[in-house]
């Protein structure tokens, strides 16, 4: 038994992401005006498209809290966003290619990257499936649908090619699968069969063995596999404690790649220093820790390895970006979550985020309300 508990939402979790997206709105204009003047005579350019984006994905969270049925756990939203998701995806390899790459679906004049739906998608699907067979979860037999249906979107979204995005979400679901009470030893098959083929991309492709060996030999080649690395520890090292101030990067100059999507977390560190930097951190600690604690207490298995799985989604994702930031992790090409430019990763993480919210609005009946 459980009672809803309509707007009763985590405040803390809900102001901790209405900050990051303000910080990420300015950070992204700051970033991306001279870029977008320079390619779309428009200095806004990024920026409203980002505005867009954090609008749709706020009406999508007051949209979620509205409903007092936790839709997100019926099967058939469950499976419906599943098929959309794997449907999408395939739709990907009919559209125009963009840089050697079929990543994005283009409706409207608009461009969706269903690789980031996915990883809400699966969150969704094995938190049902593992509610459903968790009397049975000890035997091997259980892992077998959900590692075909984990790994048929993993490889399709190795075929687009975004090798970042598929180990990412082999990752996620792994961890998830162990939270669930998968046993340990089974995950020694799951690396049999996903090893082989994660080294068969990496070998593949000479870019990405070279990205590897790179991050080895952080000293060499600092003018090619190196130099978005290079460029962001520049931009770290030059913001000091207080920064030079928002507006005044020199590494967005031109310097370094992608300031305004992969490296945002670097421009932070320029323009806003080591106090921004740190408090951007805090931000993104909050953020995980509401997470993780409406997770615990959430009325059922499902909501709880839903909270604990879209958590960690959001924890991973900051975590593989700023390491690769800080030249920690080699270079991965994974958005910050909340900060970075891109309307498809804004979107589906207000959306778990909503899913979050709301699971905090419902409460056991034996439980406290406080």
């Amino acid at each position: 038994m459980e009672i809803f508990r309509p707007y009763r939402f985590d405040k803390r979790l809900f102001f901790s992401t209405l900050i990051l997206i303000t910080l990420g709105l300015v950070m992204v204009f700051s970033a991306s005006g001279v870029a977008a003047a320079e390619k779309y005579n428009q200095p806004f350019y990024f920026l409203i498209h980002q505005l867009i984006g954090a609008a749709t994905g706020l009406v999508v969270i007051v949209i979620i809290l509205s409903i007092r049925k936790p839709f997100y756990q019926h099967p058939v939203f469950i499976f419906g966003l599943l098929l959309l998701t794997l449907g999408l995806l395939f739709l990907c390899f009919m559209m125009p290619s963009f840089a050697k790459t079929n990543r994005w679906v283009i409706l409207f004049g608009l461009r969706f990257q269903p690789s980031e739906l996915a990883k809400v998608s699966l969150v969704l699907f094995l938190a049902w499936y593992l509610d459903r067979r968790k009397e049975k979860i000890q035997e091997l037999s259980v892992l077998l649908v959900p590692s075909g249906v984990v790994f048929l979107f993993v490889l399709v979204i190795l075929k687009e090619p975004d090798f970042g995005t598929a180990l990412l979400t082999f990752a996620l679901c792994a961890i998830l699968l162990f939270i669930g009470g998968v046993r340990l030893k089974y995950f020694a098959y799951l690396g049999l069969l996903s090893l082989p083929l994660f080294a068969y991309y990496v070998f593949s492709a000479g870019y990405r063995l070279d990205r590897i060996l790179a991050f080895f030999s952080p000293d060499k080649n600092l003018q090619t596999l190196n130099f978005q690395v290079a460029q962001s520890k520049i931009a770290l090292g030059a913001g000091g404690l207080l920064g030079v101030s928002i507006g005044e990067s020199a590494q967005k100059m031109f310097f370094l790649p992608c300031p305004h999507t992969d490296f945002i977390f670097a421009v932070i560190g320029e323009e806003l220093g080591l106090i921004g930097t740190l408090a951007t951190l805090v931000l993104f600690i909050i953020l995980i820790w509401r997470g993780v604690v409406i997770s615990m207490k959430a009325p059922n298995l499902f909501s709880q390895l839903a909270a604990a799985g879209l958590t960690l989604l959001i924890a991973i994702q900051a975590l593989l970006n700023i390491t690769v930031v800080l030249g920690l992790g080699p270079a991965k090409g994974v958005p910050l979550p909340l900060l970075s430019f891109g309307r498809s990763s804004l979107i589906t993480t207000l959306l778990a985020i909503g899913i979050l919210l709301h699971i905090s609005q419902r409460k056991e009946i034996n439980r406290s309300f406080g």
